[in-house]
């Protein structure tokens, strides 16, 4: 205990949020110090024994193009820790990272996690970040920190809602006096809108792509509703049927059609909650409307797809990518919100 406190005295307290596609390590006073990819590369060697080759955007980079020998694994899935062991060698090189590769320091950690994650699920992180050298570890919920994020006035008796959509899950919360009204969780997000579009190029194309293409096809030509001129984009891979490699062009179009699913989903889950959202805070989300973040966020037209389907204004806050991370970061800054994370 002597020691713990001894080290916390040089470190800064840290907030990481910990998402299925990125990992974004805030620091007391700093900002953004880390935002990479949460993906860890590992080597093994003849004998079985693993270890760690590279973490980040280097270990992405390795994605779908590794010899036998080498592994890149995303640790976390739909939002919740699939592997523990690498989950926690990801978080310790991050919290080093962080401190200059300084094992000494011990740094009070908040954590953002998925609403609804189970007991064990919740102690999964934490014990991962406790392994991976923190000293004190906090739990807050996404919709809470993406709410703070995202500028809403959540200390205000007034409804916020607000919706995180992130690469494993969507999460959609009604916030009023810092605390979640109403709130709901599905696993639907950024990795399930690159997997329909790996799906549908296979099933109309007979196409095989792989991960990282079919994120930049969303990325590139993803769209929720119609344009007035249709995005096209030339794409690589390999005939199913042949076994030869070519290239095809697709459109906005194609992409739109495979997403159809996953974004039905997010509406109903909105509808969902607007049903059961008390009506004075209800009122306040009609005047105020809806905030949009996460990367999902980003998906072109998704504001105006859920605008429409639910007759209430959607807007997209800014930098929406950080929105969940900054509103951790600002829980550091902030002794009272702090506290009611606790």
């Amino acid at each position: 205990m002597l020691l713990d406190k001894l080290f916390g005295l040089f470190s800064n307290d840290l907030s990481i949020d910990l998402g299925t596609a990125n990992t974004i390590v805030i620091a007391k006073g700093k900002g953004i110090i880390i935002n990479e990819p949460s993906v860890v590369a590992i080597k093994k060697n003849r004998f079985g024994k693993k270890r760690m080759l590279a973490v980040g955007k280097e270990a992405k980079e390795m994605l779908g193009k590794t010899p036998d020998n080498i592994e890149a694994i995303r640790p976390l899935k739909d939002g919740v820790i699939a592997d523990f062991d690498v989950a926690e060698e990801m978080i310790r090189h991050f919290i080093r990272k962080a401190h200059n590769r300084n094992s000494f320091i011990r740094p009070r950690v908040i954590i953002c996690v998925p609403y609804g994650l189970t007991q064990v699920e919740r102690k999964a992180v934490k014990d991962s970040a406790y392994s991976a050298g923190a000293r004190d570890v906090i739990l807050v919920e996404e919709p809470k920190a993406a709410a703070i994020g995202a500028g809403l006035p959540i200390k205000e008796p007034k409804g916020n809602l607000v919706i995180d959509i992130g690469g494993g899950t969507t999460e959609i919360g009604v916030i009023s006096l810092e605390g979640l009204v109403r709130s709901k969780s599905i696993k639907v997000g950024g990795d399930r809108f690159d997997q329909n579009i790996i799906d549908y190029m296979k099933k109309k194309y007979n196409l095989l792509i792989g991960e990282r293409t079919g994120e930049e096809i969303k990325i590139e030509i993803g769209t929720a509703v119609p344009l007035e001129e249709e995005l096209k984009m030339c794409i690589k891979g390999r005939d199913q049927l042949s076994g030869l490699l070519k290239e095809i062009e697709i459109s906005s179009v194609d992409v739109r059609e495979a997403i159809t699913e996953p974004l039905a989903e997010i509406a109903t889950a909105l509808k969902e909650i607007l049903e059961v959202t008390p009506p004075d805070l209800a009122g306040d989300i009609v005047e105020n409307g809806i905030a949009l973040t996460g990367g999902g966020a980003l998906l072109k037209g998704i504001d105006i797809y859920l605008s429409k389907l639910v007759e209430l204004p959607v807007f997209v806050c800014e930098e929406p990518l950080l929105a969940v991370a900054r509103g951790t970061g600002a829980m550091l800054e902030d002794i009272e919100l702090l506290q009611q994370a606790q």
